[in-house]
């Protein structure tokens, strides 16, 4: 058996990682390398394999770090199916699309600037809306946790629920290998327990090899419930200075989860009630949809909720804004709402023109409730920037920033260890999905005869 590694290694996004057994190829997943720009060089670099040479991609999840690539790798041969849980494929689609959209839109941009230089030749986009369309057609078998999937003779994927977002797993690929019955687990993204919205994440009872993220292994998260209050606490101060309240949001959990907590803070006077909240996303309003179809990623409050006929995800005051005029209108109110819009690192959407228009303003907020890789525009506010630049603006930061780790969908340090430790027999573990630093220190945890942390496209004979 070879393991090689073509994303996420030495680093957080564009996971990708390649078994070779029995002469198949099964690739688990093909995200997108999320940085400073989204038409980053290693997105439309070579994968490291050839992409038609791979039977079938089994794909955790579907942020865009794990599926992202995916349209690349139909666009150059792949012609093999994509499986995934019922709720991944729902929500990549959407995802795919979204990513699409935004490739064509920056191509466009840079493509007017190109022409304006008296460029000849142009660059198109990473792929489009069509090659979306194309990957989409590529989902075959659907996953259900914890029944396995055949995908060849002697060759089987388990799904089991990583707690992470909607339809997220771990997948646990079973073959026979030389007369011996071989086991590789790929994490995917691992959820922490005790969530309010989703269940905790499973594991099988053993796996001889394990692929783990790595992303918080080198700390621990605050409490949830002084995230929380924390989160209300910067809401209420900025009303009170008259200003807006921006939350850089990821569409997919995120958002369902922010929106939650936004009714119980209202139900329970712990903010106010008339307060005006834009969900000013399509993407994640559309997720928010894909949610409610699928209760059975919940947890059992969740889902006595829907059973009650009270829909969880309700704001008082709560617009949703799809179109662009809705959403360039947002920009003339100058204080006294909170806005809710992606991308969650400020990498692309709409937050970026609402950064634009509040960022400057002191009475204003922005508030961080995910991670920011670095090299990001969210990266640099947190890391304390006093002045950004935004669609060729220079910026000052005046507005408060608040940075609430505790939202984070990826278990802790802590949730990590218990993860791994569920697992019996395991022989070695690989990090990916983590910086270098985070990853060291959780390797020098695990007690394990082997620990690899891989570099880009590096390969093992196991």
């Amino acid at each position: 058996m070879k393991l090689s590694f073509h994303g996420a290694a030495g680093g957080v996004t564009g996971s990708c990682h390649l078994v070779e057994t029995g002469g198949r190829r099964i690739l688990v997943d093909c995200g997108l390398f999320q940085g400073s720009r989204e038409l980053h060089e290693d997105n439309s670099a070579p994968f490291g394999f050839d992409p038609a040479s791979v039977d079938c991609v089994l794909l955790t999840h579907a942020h865009l770090d794990h599926c992202g690539r995916l349209p690349l790798l139909v666009k150059r041969g792949f012609r093999g199916q994509i499986i995934a849980t019922k709720a991944t494929c729902e929500l990549a689609r959407l995802v795919m699309l979204d990513a699409a959209h935004l490739h064509e839109e920056e191509n466009r941009r840079h493509a007017q600037g190109a022409l304006r230089r008296g460029a000849q030749e142009l660059e198109p986009p990473l792929y489009s809306v069509v090659d979306a369309l194309d990957t989409a057609g590529r989902f075959g078998a659907v996953a259900d946790y914890g029944s396995p999937v055949e995908i060849a003779a002697g060759l089987r994927a388990t799904f089991f629920n990583a707690g992470h977002i909607l339809g997220s797993a771990s997948v646990l690929l079973e073959f026979d290998e030389s007369g011996r019955h071989r086991t590789v687990l790929f994490s995917g993204d691992i959820g922490s327990p005790g969530r309010p919205l989703l269940r905790p994440p499973e594991t099988p009872a053993a796996a001889e090899i394990v692929v783990m993220e790595s992303t918080y292994g080198d700390r621990p998260h605050r409490p949830f419930a002084e995230s929380v209050a924390e989160l209300y606490d910067a809401i209420d101060a900025a009303l009170a200075r008259g200003g807006n309240i921006l939350i850089p949001t990821f569409a997919l959990e995120r958002a369902q989860e922010l929106l939650f907590f936004l009714r119980q803070g209202i139900e329970a006077g712990k903010l106010p009630p008339a307060v005006p909240v834009y969900l000013d996303s399509p993407m994640a309003i559309s997720a928010s949809e894909i949610f409610e179809r699928h209760p059975e990623s919940f947890n059992p409050d969740v889902v006595d909720l829907f059973n009650r006929g009270k829909d969880p995800f309700k704001v008082p005051g709560l617009r949703l804004t799809r179109e662009r005029p809705e959403s360039m209108a947002i920009n003339r109110i100058s204080g006294g709402a909170v806005i809710m819009a992606g991308s969650g690192m400020c990498t692309g959407g709409r937050i970026r023109h609402h950064l634009r228009h509040n960022l400057w303003r002191p009475e204003a907020s922005v508030v961080f409730v995910g991670y920011a890789a670095a090299g990001t525009l969210a990266r640099q506010i947190i890391d304390g920037a006093k002045r950004v630049e935004l669609f060729g603006e220079d910026i000052s930061v005046r507005a408060h920033v608040h940075t609430v780790n505790g939202f984070s969908a990826h278990a802790d340090q802590a949730g990590l260890l218990a993860w791994q430790d569920r697992i019996g027999g395991k022989q070695a573990i690989f990090l990916v999905h983590g910086e270098p630093p985070a990853m060291k220190s959780f390797a020098a945890l695990l007690k394990v005869p082997r620990v690899e942390m891989p570099r880009l496209h590096e390969e093992f004979e196991i």
